[in-house]
This record gives C-alpha cells, sequence and structure tokens, in this order.
C-alpha cells in the first residue's frame, strides 16, 4: 500500500468511525499531507518500506523549519497514528513509529487578560462600534462569562438555553455535553442583543444560532476571530487577543477568586485535571508578586 492510499483510508476511517472535532481532523489531515509531500517519504512510495530514519528525517525537517515544538508533536501523534491503524489492519508487519519519540516541549503559561483589560475590551464595542454593537458586546461576554471555546460559542442555539439565558448545554471535544453559566452582565447582553437582532431582521429571522452575521447567517468561528481582531487591534484596544485568551482569563479569574480546581475543570471541559492545573501556577506567581511589593522585608 503506498502512503497516499493509506492516508486516504486512515482519513475516512476516522471521519467516519471515530467521534473527532472537525478541527482535530483538518489537522491530522494538513499533518499528514504534509508527512506524504515530504521529499524523503513521497505518495507513491510503499508504506511498509518506510523506516524509523525517515520518520526522524521529518522529524528534523519540521525543526529545521522552526516549526513549535507543539506543532511537530502533533505531526509526530498524527504520523504515529496512521501507523497503528495500518498495522491494526495488516497494512504492515512492524508499526516502526512506535519507535519515534516526541521532541521536547517548553512549558508555556497560558496568556491570559487582566481585570482592566477583559473590562476594556468588553465595552468596546459600545464606545467604538466597528460592526455590530450590541452582537459584539454579548459575544465578549459570553466568551468570558462561560470559558467557552470558539466552537462551542459558534454552535450555541437557542434551544441549548433554559429560559431565563443563565446557563446553556454546548457539546465541547469528544462530542460531551456540559453545562455553562452566563452571569448578569453577559445575561443583559445576550437579551439586548437578541432584540436588536429581532427588529433587524423580523418575522424573516429562522435562524436558530444565537450569534449571527449582518446578513443573519450563523456565524462561524472564522467570523468570531475576525470581530475580536478589529476590536483588539488598530482599530481598538490595540492589545490583540486570540478567542482563547478569553478561556484562559476565565479560568485564571476563577481560580485566582478561589474557585476549586475541579469545578473550573469541569466548567471548561478539560479531560485531565493537569490541563486546568496550568492556571493555579498562574494564580500562584500573581500572589508571590502581590508578596514582593507588600512584604516590609521584601527588599524594597
Amino acid at each position: 500500500m503506498t502512503v497516499s492510499d493509506a492516508i486516504s483510508e486512515y482519513l475516512s476511517y476516522i471521519e467516519s468511525v471515530r467521534t473527532l472535532s472537525a478541527n482535530t481532523l483538518t489537522a491530522c489531515g494538513n499533518d499528514l499531507t504534509q508527512f506524504k509531500e515530504m521529499p524523503f517519504i513521497g505518495p507513491a512510495r510503499e508504506l511498509s518500506l518506510i523506516e524509523l530514519e525517515d520518520l526522524k528525517q521529518c522529524v528534523g525537517f519540521l525543526s529545521k523549519k522552526k516549526r513549535s515544538a507543539a506543532s511537530i508533536n502533533r505531526f509526530i501523534s498524527s504520523v504515529r497514528s496512521l501507523f497503528a491503524y495500518c498495522r491494526k489492519f495488516g497494512h504492515l508487519q512492524k508499526n516502526v513509529a512506535l519507535e519515534l519519540k516526541t521532541v521536547k516541549n517548553p512549558k508555556k503559561l497560558p496568556r491570559f487578560m487582566t481585570g482592566d483589560e477583559i473590562d476594556k475590551l468588553c465595552r468596546e464595542p459600545e464606545v467604538n462600534e466597528l460592526l455590530w454593537e450590541k452582537r459584539d458586546r454579548a459575544l465578549f461576554e459570553m466568551l468570558y462569562s462561560s470559558g467557552c471555546r470558539v466552537s462551542e460559542i459558534a454552535s450555541l442555539t437557542l434551544d441549548d438555553f433554559g429560559g431565563d439565558y443563565t446557563s446553556a448545554i454546548v457539546t465541547g471535544k469528544g462530542s460531551k455535553d456540559r453545562r455553562v453559566y452566563f452571569e448578569k452582565d453577559a445575561q443583559n447582553a445576550l437579551k439586548a442583543y437578541l432584540e436588536d437582532r429581532k427588529k433587524r431582521f423580523g418575522e424573516e429571522d429562522t435562524e436558530r444560532h444565537i450569534f449571527v452575521n449582518q446578513r443573519g447567517g450563523a456565524l462561524t468561528t472564522g467570523g468570531i476571530r475576525m470581530i475580536i481582531n478589529r476590536y483588539s487591534g488598530s482599530e481598538g484596544t490595540k492589545h490583540h487577543v486570540s478567542p482563547h485568551a478569553f478561556r484562559h482569563t476565565f479560568a485564571t479569574a476563577m481560580i485566582t477568586n478561589g474557585a476549586d480546581v475541579r469545578m473550573v475543570q469541569e466548567m471548561l471541559g478539560h479531560a485531565s485535571i493537569s490541563t486546568t492545573q496550568r492556571y493555579t501556577h498562574i494564580s500562584t506567581e500573581k500572589m508571590i508578586e502581590m508578596y514582593n511589593k507588600a512584604h516590609p522585608h521584601a527588599g524594597k
């Protein structure tokens, strides 16, 4: 079996059988396309003729291209999964990818916004109406209030809410449902936006997704990123952030203000507690900084 045929079969398998998110499927497809197009692999090469040394060359090639450790390790994971699939279904007698080791990934603390920064960004649509004031204010408040991923907010529909907009059910990674919550500012902003949306589109508005574009269609994750880029970029706060920064800011605020780490894990939909515990490190660093500023013997 050629590399190209193996990849095509494997991608069809994971798309139809495994419950992976669209983002994961896209990332895996990109990694494996990159794999088959490498000069020392090639799409027509027999998969069974690939040696461990060939795979190591792939990793070295990506390192020379200055790819991040996280990107390289995702590539390695995709290649390992391909080889494991082919071994399981008899396309390979030996899985050489088992011995392919990941590269060291330097630990980075999540980037988050301070209280002043998040407040300023949430108010920005009102003071600087670049797109759709009420929608954009509601979008920012709900991202910050819930800690949702951008894909979860984009997928949110009117049917996912209770009657008072205090909470909703979202579907996260691995098709797992969880309940997320919205505080008063988010609730009020959402109600104001839905009223404004009703005035704008009237009875013709049949879209069930909460957030829509200016034509009334469901807002995509790309559309949400564009909105955040506009308001946090040179036209807005001039402090560019990604959609995920809202999630990091939510988690940091919860941990810093005393929320139990397992409760935050549940709210974020993390499969592993260790992922959530990154935010306790941020909280600890903040406490040390405050201690050094306040203690009389801190060497001022």
